[in-house]
Order: C-alpha cells, then structure tokens, then sequence
C-alpha cells in the first residue's frame, strides 16, 4: 500500500476515494472496495491485472548507501555506496542509467551534482576527489589527487567553476573544474578531521567544521583565514550551513549544543541552543531564514527561532534511535528526518506534529534525508543496501466543494476544486496515459498505458460517504 501513502497520510476519506479504484483486479482488497464501495470512481480502460514489481526500493549494491544528491532539473538521482561505485537512476522509474561509474577503490562518501547537472564530483576514502560527466558516466580526466586522508565532503561553488573538499587529513582544499588542478595551498588551521564544508551563498567565502571542536571562515578566492576559529563548542563539529540570506551559520556539535554566529565577524550570535540531552548531527536553516531545525542522537528534532534562539514548541519526538540527517522541504512547510531506527519521519513544521505513520522499509539506519527540487519526493540514504524514493506530503486542505470531470492531476497526482479542496488522486503510473472515455484512447502501439476514468456514479466532495454500500449483504 506504499504506493497509496500520500492520499492516505493527507487525507482519511482518501483511503477509500483514492485507493480502491486503482488497485490491481487481482488484488484481495480489490474484492472488498468493489463489494463495499460501490460510488466510487470506475477504472474503465486501463486497470492492472496484479502489482508489478516494487517500483519503489532500488537494488544494485553490495554496501551501504551513504550519501546522494538530485540533479538540478529533479530526474535523476545520483548515490555513492561502500561498494566504492556510484550509480545513477531515473528519478521518476527507479530505473538505473547506464552502469555504475567505477573508479574509486574504497568507499564513497560525498556526491553532488555541477550547477548546470551535467557533472558529478565524489569524495572517497581513498583520498580522491573524481569528476564525472553525468550523461554517459565517463570519468573526466584524471583523479584529483592530493588529500593524504579520508575525503570526507565535497561541494560545488554556487558558479560551479570550482569544487572544495574537507578530509581526515585536517585540510581543505579548492580545485578549479576546467583544469582538476588544485588553487593555491591546501587551507590548514584544523587541528583534526573536517567533517563538514560549505560555500556562502554568494560564492566568496568557505566555511568548514572539525573534529577539534571549531569553525573556520575561509576566503574562497585566497584560501586564507577570515578571522580566528570560531570557539566554543566542547565536541566535534558535525554539521555547518550558512543561512539563505549569507549573513549568519549555524553549527551543531557532540557538545549537545547548536550555535549561531555572525558571518562577518565570527561573532557568536546569543547563546548556545540548548535542549538536545545527546549530540547535534545535523543542522538546518528553514529556506525563508526565520527557523533553524536539529536532529541529535537524543532521538528528537528541534525547532528553534532563528532571530532569538528560543526553542518553538515542544521537541518533535517519535524516532526511537539518534536521528542522524534533518531537512526542510523547499516550501518551508514539512520537515523530514532519517534515523538509526531505520525509517523516515515527515513532519508539519507549523503545528509540529508528525505527518502520517514512519517511512519503513529500511533495514538499516537511515543517514541522510533530501527533499528533490520540486519537492514531490524524498530520497533517504540508509546501509540497508536499498535505494528508496517517496513520496513526500503538501499541505492538508480542509474541505471537498465541487467536481470538474476535465481537470488534469497536478504534478502530485491531485484534482482539486476550483478553491483547492482535493477530489481524488492518480497513482503516477496513470497519469501521463490518463483520458476522458469521450476521447480517443492512445493508440495500442503506444508504449503509454491508456487510463480512462468514470464518474457516473462518484459520490464525491462532502457526499463521500455515500460510496459505501449501507446495504450490503
């Protein structure tokens, strides 16, 4: 029933609305809505005999997956493995693009897309950093050697000109992409492994958080200090970011605390969040800058003020082990998480409450979380072997007004009312070959599955309890 998870989680008559009509006929359920449901909406052309394979975990390692990234236009997704390959898939299928791209001899740690989606960057444990062109998964020129530890994270500067890399090797440095040659000297002030890099929004600053416990500014075009370390933390720096509008950066570490400080001057700005019993391993900045969230082994997730450092409603409990990985969704209204207990939470980050029951299906901790670019999906990273798409859950309208038989689904499989009220959902597998029965259907030797709809007998809006058959034997 994963495939029936969003019409579910946002709304209850939708288990009934949504989820009967496109059920396979084969389907034991199928019976039952058929018996019992009979107002609902009929599948007239187009209807599957029995569920194909599970589009939605993808299969292809040997290892654990530990890190991903969507491309720019959302329609792939690319992940890096301890199997020491990266692979490629269609975002929308699951499908894998072309074979993996092998090179690396020891896990891979980092990857991301080039601004422009038409290169990947990797950072391994063997001490490489690899650029890849993304439409044939060739390698392009040579391994960028010079590290003399683990690469722990990679990053693309915001005009994809240059790449930065944080290494076990307690340095950072900057390669120019045209070239693979490194830019001046490697940045060194760390005294222990940089777990965390990150370019300012505008491109002219670095920052990087370590295992010695600080933060460092550094000048993107020099390669030189901005000022001194950023103090205070008592443990390991796990997670650094720049606010969206590059004026402040919050920092999480295994001192239990999350810190705010002025980009400019290196100032801290207020005091620490405190809250979290256990480490912060993840920090972010809500995208309009007001609310900065956590994850920590504590097994909760936090909402904090941005502008005053106060904590925003109660901690977001629900995960049973330490939550490693916490995003925003582009609009700012859900937040998703991913822990050791093998699934993935989304939350509503207005009302602070947990949205539907736990992505499961992992079998090993989930590490990291993304929204995709149009935040129709999530994609969690876990070393369950497995490569998982969801997804994700827009904000719950209140009511059903009117019906239009000719609206088209939006992009997330809704037909809605003129106010915006929800009639009913197409799985993903009907939409592209969905017609009204007073069309032409698609030709036979299309390889598009025609999908015709009827709603002669739809009890819908505020009627839609009268699907159910009260006289039933």
């Amino acid at each position: 029933m994963i495939v029936f998870r969003t019409p579910i989680s946002m709304s209850t008559p939708h288990t009934y609305i949504s989820t009967g009509p496109f059920l396979p006929s084969k389907s034991p359920l199928s019976t039952i809505f058929s018996t019992y449901f009979t107002k609902g909406i009929q599948v007239q052309r187009g209807k599957l005999l029995s569920w194909p394979e599970p589009p939605l975990e993808w299969i292809g390692r040997k290892r654990g997956v530990y890190c991903m990234s969507y491309s720019p236009n959302g329609c792939y997704i690319v992940a890096g493995s301890g199997d020491k390959a990266i692979r490629i898939w269609d975002a929308e299928t699951g499908d894998a693009v072309g074979k993996p791209l092998e090179g690396h001899t020891d896990w891979v740690w980092s990857v991301a897309y080039s601004p422009d989606g038409r290169h990947i960057i990797s950072g391994s444990s063997d001490k490489t950093i690899r650029i890849w062109n993304a439409e044939t998964g060739s390698a392009v020129g040579k391994p960028l050697e010079g590290h003399t530890d683990w690469v722990w994270s990679v990053a693309y500067s915001p005009d994809g000109q240059h790449i930065i890399s944080g290494s076990s090797d307690k340095t950072i440095r900057i390669w120019k992409v045209e070239t693979g040659s490194v830019v001046g000297e490697s940045l060194e002030g760390h005294t222990r492994g940089v777990f965390s890099v990150a370019y300012s929004p505008d491109g002219r600053h670095i920052i990087s958080g370590s295992y010695d416990s600080t933060i460092r500014i550094w000048n993107a075009e020099t390669g030189s200090a901005v000022g001194k370390p950023l103090e205070g933390h008592t443990g390991a720096v796990f997670s650094v970011a720049y606010s969206p509008d590059g004026r402040q950066i919050i920092s999480g570490s295994y001192d239990s605390t999350i810190r705010i400080w002025n980009a400019e001057t290196g100032s801290a700005v207020g005091k620490p969040l405190e809250g979290h019993n256990r480490g912060v391993h993840s920090v972010a900045y809500s995208p309009n800058g007001r609310h900065i969230i956590s994850g920590s082994y504590d097994n909760t997730i936090r909402i904090w003020n941005a502008e005053t450092g106060s904590a925003v409603g109660k901690p977001l409990e629900g995960h049973n082990r330490g939550v490693h990985a916490v995003a925003y969704s582009p609009n700012g209204r859900h937040i998703i998480s991913g822990s050791s207990d093998d699934t993935i939470r989304i939350w509503n980050a207005e009302i602070d409450s947990t949205v539907g029951k736990p992505l499961e299906g992992h079998t090993r901790p989930v590490a990291s979380v993304a929204y995709s670019p149009d935040a129709q999906h999530i994609i969690p990273g876990s070393s369950d072997r497995a490569f998982r798409l969801w997804d994700s859950f827009p904000q719950i309208p209140s009511q059903f007004t009117s019906y239009i038989e000719a609206e088209r689904p939006d992009q997330e499989g809704w037909v809605t009312d003129p106010g915006g009220g929800l009639l009913y959902w197409v799985p993903h597998d009907c939409r592209v070959g969905l017609h009204s029965p007073a069309l032409l259907t698609i030709p036979l030797t299309s390889p598009v599955r025609s999908v015709s709809l009827q709603f002669d007998k739809f009890a819908f809006g505020n009627s839609w309890t009268q699907i159910c058959n009260t006289a039933r034997p």
